[in-house]
């Protein structure tokens, strides 16, 4: 295969997978108040102020990154500095962000932040897909109800756990 051809394989690919508009397409699960509301908190996270996720509710925030997508679960500090380069949210559950009170409530909820960057690290490192595929699935259904994870699009998982979008398909409908 010749230098120019392996280039336009190579864009092909790119463009196929991650599209600019792709996760605009799906930033909404419901009905159009949520598009809102997911703006509302961008521009919150946007702002500079640091908050912290609920920790007494099964709720989340998925932040999606250039290439990547991160949770916060509950219990994480999201915005501040952090979370300057974020481009969009999905809510997760009754999201319920708070202003931390003090400066150790704040230093704790970016410790717990992290360990959430660490479980889905974790998750990573494993080398199949299918299997980091299917270990994030179970961690949600785990944490949130069945319904709520099957309505998330597949591009959330795919972007978490570094996999195709058709990857993650392929797991849930072998899955059912």
């Amino acid at each position: 295969m010749d230098s120019e051809s392996y280039r336009r394989y190579q864009a092909a690919m790119v463009s196929t997978f991650y599209p600019e508009t792709i996760l605009l397409d799906h930033s909404v699960m419901t009905d159009g108040t949520e598009q809102s509301y997911a703006s509302n908190i961008l521009t919150l996270l946007h702002s500079g102020k640091t908050l912290v996720v609920n920790s007494r509710k099964r709720n989340g925030l998925i932040l999606f990154k250039r290439y990547h997508a991160e949770f916060a679960g509950p219990g994480a500090a999201v915005g501040g500095s952090y979370d300057t380069d974020c481009e969009m949210v999905l809510p997760i559950g009754n999201l319920s962000l708070l202003t931390p009170e003090s400066h150790e409530e704040r230093q704790k909820a970016y410790l717990i932040r992290r360990q959430w960057i660490r479980l889905i690290k974790q998750i990573t490192e494993n080398p199949l897909p299918q299997q980091r595929v299917q270990k994030i699935l179970d961690q949600f259904e785990q944490y949130f109800p069945l319904p709520v994870v099957a309505q998330m699009p597949d591009i959330v998982f795919a972007l978490l756990v570094g996999v195709l979008p058709q990857t993650v398909a392929v797991v849930r409908r072998l899955g059912n």
